[in-house]
């Protein structure tokens, strides 16, 4: 008798001081885990330096050259506008450039655009960065043939 009593007591301590049993406890519970924190914060790219070129980014799908150039005129001498389309689609792929002929102008233009509505998208005016220069795709795969016999 005495050892039922030590058992239900330990049972209803266990219960009181611990998550509950049963199929509630797998879909509800609760875990101090801390889930993929960041170990060490991300280094942000400083800006880029002025000039008289934009990288425009968040365009929707459907937004052409000529609708990005007339939402861009109106802040000073354009000198040219392009958004990159997919070469299958030819959809916006969500990003495009405009240049000014001054950087006063191109300055206004991310005052003027940055964070503004465009065919129902908020798009972000930046300076464009510099493109990095990249290395030719490096093929190792010689499908039965000697490359370097075609080589000049």
């Amino acid at each position: 008798m005495a050892m039922r009593a030590a058992v239900k007591t330990a049972a209803s301590a266990a219960k009181s001081s611990t998550a509950p049993r049963g199929p509630r406890s797998l879909l509800f519970s609760t875990s101090n885990f801390p889930f993929n924190l960041p170990q060490t914060p991300t280094q942000k790219q400083p800006p880029a330096e002025p000039s008289t070129n934009l990288f425009i980014s968040g365009l929707n799908k459907r937004t052409t050259t000529e609708g990005l150039k007339s939402a861009f005129e109106k802040f000073g001498q354009l000198v040219d506008a392009k958004v990159i389309t997919d070469r299958v689609s030819g959809f916006s792929k969500g990003y495009g450039f405009v240049r000014y002929s001054s950087l006063e102008d191109t300055a206004a233009a991310i005052k003027g655009m940055d964070g503004q509505f465009l065919d129902g998208w908020v798009i972000f005016a930046e300076y464009a960065r510099p493109r990095t220069p990249s290395l030719p795709p490096q093929n190792s795969i010689s499908y039965g043939v000697n490359n370097t016999r075609f080589q000049s």
